[in-house]
């Protein structure tokens, strides 16, 4: 009896301790970082021909990009795990931490990516040809790219960019210059910000980051406040413009940039007020006012335009 028990306890330990190492993985890869490729969805959204066909084909290549952009997230742990060691947050993260080894980690990454291309070639060659862009940039960036200021966070908006020509790609459509004019300015007002976190950490004697070397805080504080404007500005051109009120058929599409505008001021707010500009992926998952701005923005879009088409 007392050798079936302790045979009961060995076995609980190795699924707990199994349980643990899996839950660890999951977390390595960031799912939570999944939210950005939700730009692969904005081609078809500005397509306002949505069949379930379309849908389920963007919704397989969000799921490959996911998996690819894990790939990545890894393989950036497994090259910075020295500076996470030191960083306040970063630190905590599975390979700076220890419960995953370097050696799992680098041999799960190989196989999502392994796992991510294989099924890329099976959806569209152009899609899979952007992703092995995505893939070449983001290793470049993680390697030596990401030391060198302004092209540092020009990358992470070509990133956001080459998402929304993926999401064209997969739907045979091409993306029109406002959409990748407007996304790429978005997300440098985004990787600013991010920017700014990591120099106010170094200004409390937290710097753990190369790569904010080139940057201080003025510089990153009137680079948000211009992007922000041209972005908004931006914005609107595209809601007035001949080729998209001709297209659309309406001329009231300027009403959604006040949500863009309210937007951009709330997400200004909780960087330079409340000073949570760290991860804009954790911003937009966990703030109910820009959930609702955005939820509000994509419900005056859809009925404008639907209701012109009646």
């Amino acid at each position: 009896m007392v050798f079936r028990a302790k045979s009961f306890n060995q076995i609980d330990a190795n699924i707990g301790n199994t349980m643990k190492k899996i839950q660890a993985l999951w977390l390595l890869s960031r799912p939570h970082q999944w939210i950005k490729n939700l730009f692969l969805f904005a081609p078809l959204f500005f397509t306002f021909d949505i069949t379930l066909e379309q849908t389920l084909s963007v919704l397989t290549g969000f799921l490959i990009f996911s998996i690819t952009a894990s790939s990545i997230y890894i393989f950036n742990d497994f090259y910075d795990v020295e500076e996470d060691k030191i960083h306040p947050t970063k630190r905590n993260r599975p390979i700076a931490s220890g419960q995953v080894s370097k050696k799992s980690a680098i041999v799960f990454g190989s196989l999502l990516l392994c796992l991510a291309l294989s099924a890329a070639f099976g959806l569209k060659q152009s899609f899979t040809l952007i992703l092995l862009l995505y893939v070449i940039l983001n290793i470049s960036y993680t390697i030596k790219l990401k030391h060198i200021p302004i092209l540092d966070i020009s990358i992470i908006a070509c990133g956001f960019v080459l998402r929304i020509f993926a999401g064209a790609a997969i739907i045979d459509v091409s993306p029109s210059m406002w959409i990748v004019l407007v996304t790429f300015l978005l997300a440098l007002f985004l990787a600013l910000a991010k920017r700014r976190d990591d120099v106010l950490l170094a200004l409390e004697g937290k710097k753990a980051r190369k790569n904010i070397d080139g940057y201080n805080l003025e510089m990153l504080n009137a680079s948000m406040t211009l992007m922000a404007s041209v972005t908004i500005l931006s914005y609107i051109m595209y809601t007035v413009s001949p080729e998209v009120t001709n297209r659309l058929g309406t001329h009231n599409l300027y009403l959604t940039a006040f949500f863009v505008m309210i937007g951009m001021l709330r997400y200004m707010q909780l960087t330079f007020v409340e000073q949570k500009s760290g991860s804009p992926t954790m911003i937009v998952l966990k703030d109910r006012f820009l959930q609702s701005v955005i939820l509000g923005w994509i419900s005056l879009f859809y009925i404008i335009v639907k209701v012109s088409s009646c």
